[in-house]
């Protein structure tokens, strides 16, 4: 019963730190943006003159183009951002207690509005299916959080458990549960996000401008980092450099370079 304890608590504590869900994001928001601006301009001096004219505040940028397009990465980020999150909140007591009918609505109003609220999300950027399916895989993945905590195998702040040890089959759903999670959040996730980050697209809007140099000018592709009076402040594909541009045309592909496995 002690190491049984010892183990509850040693649950409820992760989730209370984050979970491998809070290390991974945070290792992704540290490193995806960096990695992609290297290979989409080149890397070296190039991906410093980037990261300057767009300052290191505003590289959230980057990842938001990447989400936003990319509705794999996206959908992955929304479910387990929503785990995170759910398990964060049932380590502090959000998981009411009681059977009452008070208790039970307050739970299922606690499982279903952050998948619902992803789900939205989801569906306004990527469409109704791909908002569907984050709604249900966010659903999914809470369930063997809440039966843990009301049955004591992980420890609830409020104290003892209110329902009876689970069942056999039921353990065996949290533990498929529980290694769905940790598959998609510690394998899945990083591969997309770093897929996303080396398959050759902008994270931002391309741009066909003006560019002066000089005495000339030319039409030149760019990708807008930053808009200054009625014109932008670029990376301009062909000069690989950052230039200033007039007469902006946006273009439809995002496509400036191959993708790393076609290079």
């Amino acid at each position: 019963m002690a190491a049984e304890g010892s183990a509850a608590d040693g649950r409820a504590e992760l989730d209370r730190k984050g979970g491998p869900g809070h290390t991974v994001l945070l290792a992704l928001l540290a490193a995806v943006p960096l990695v992609k601006i290297a290979w989409t301009v080149g890397g070296g001096s190039h991906t410093r003159e980037v990261v300057t004219t767009m300052g290191v505040p505003n590289l959230g940028e980057v990842l938001v183009g990447m989400v936003t397009t990319r509705p794999l990465l996206g959908s992955l980020v929304a479910v387990v951002t929503s785990r995170l999150v759910f398990a964060l909140f049932a380590a502090r007591g959000a998981v009411p207690r009681g059977r009452s009918a008070g208790a039970l609505a307050r739970t299922v109003a606690l499982i279903l509005v952050n998948p619902l609220a992803m789900g939205v999300l989801c569906w306004v950027f990527y469409g109704p299916w791909w908002g569907l399916g984050v709604a249900l895989a966010a659903l999914a993945l809470r369930q063997g959080v809440v039966q843990e905590y009301r049955a004591g195998r992980r420890t609830h702040p409020s104290g003892r458990p209110d329902t009876a040890a689970l069942a056999p089959w039921r353990l065996r759903l949290v533990a498929a549960e529980q290694w769905a999670a940790l598959l998609l959040t510690v394998l899945v996730l990083p591969l997309t996000a770093f897929a996303a980050a080396l398959d050759g697209l902008a994270w931002d809007t391309v741009l066909r401008c003006e560019v002066t140099a000089g005495s000339h000018t030319e039409e030149s592709r760019l990708i807008e980092l930053d808009r200054k009076g009625n014109g932008v402040v670029g990376w301009d594909l062909h000069a690989r450099e950052i230039v200033n541009g007039l007469g902006c045309v946006k273009e439809e592909s995002l496509r400036v370079r191959p993708a790393w496995w076609n290079s």
